[in-house]
């Protein structure tokens, strides 16, 4: 049986299906492009910027520019907007703009789990559908085949929707979890590292009050 057998035999949710399969493949590989580059870029992009902001670098700044489309740069960039400010003041700037970069880490995750909830339910729908055609083309004491074709017909559709409706489901569900791995790893991560830039501004602030350099170091 051909693809194009496959699709007609499971009726009409076929063509949700079909729909959540195509939507599921877009949002896939634009997450896979979007991991890919932050797990490329991320640590050394960290490494680079606290290096250069222990040594009070002119870099610091042009360095998180150019990089303004990884979540971590545009968090350091807007606590250090606030770079003079205290303590307290630099920790809220840095937790505020930490905040505001978790719907882009979980971008799409409704969509996944839409596609995961309702695939299967269309998968039944489609078996409920095929099961209502199987028996209203019984024709009992009948010799035709005709009845007969159309039993196998309602059977296969039941088969074949509810088998497409969970692979979808399955198929999603895979890469959701890959991504929500992804997801907290990098949420790990961006804790980490604005510890470690608050740690470094409460050594500026110390030094600015007292008047002794900061260790580069």
């Amino acid at each position: 049986m051909s693809i194009t057998d496959l699709f007609v035999a499971g009726g009409i949710v076929m063509y949700p299906l079909l729909a959540f399969s195509i939507v599921a493949i877009a949002l896939i590989i634009e997450r896979c492009l979007f991991w890919y580059k932050v797990n490329k870029r991320h640590k050394r992009l960290v490494r680079e910027v606290l290096t250069a902001y222990r040594t009070n670098s002119d870099t610091l700044l042009p360095k998180l520019r150019q990089n303004i489309d990884l979540p971590i740069a545009r968090i350091f960039l807007e606590a250090l907007e606030v770079d003079y400010a205290p303590p307290q003041a630099f920790r809220l700037a840095l937790e505020g703009a930490t905040e505001a970069e978790l719907p882009m880490l979980q971008r799409f995750n409704t969509v996944f789990s839409t596609i995961i909830t309702g695939a299967p339910l269309l998968g039944l729908l489609g078996t409920v559908l095929g099961l209502i055609r199987t028996f209203a083309s019984l024709d009992i004491g009948g010799a035709g085949g005709e009845g007969v074709a159309e039993v196998t017909a309602g059977i296969s559709e039941a088969l074949v929707s509810t088998a497409c409706g969970m692979v979808v489901a399955l198929f999603a569900l895979l890469f959701y979890g890959v991504f929500r791995g992804l997801y907290k790893r990098q949420l790990a991560q961006v804790h980490e590292h604005g510890n470690q830039l608050e740690v470094l501004h409460l050594f500026r602030h110390e030094e600015r009050r007292s008047g002794v350099p900061m260790r580069a170091e």
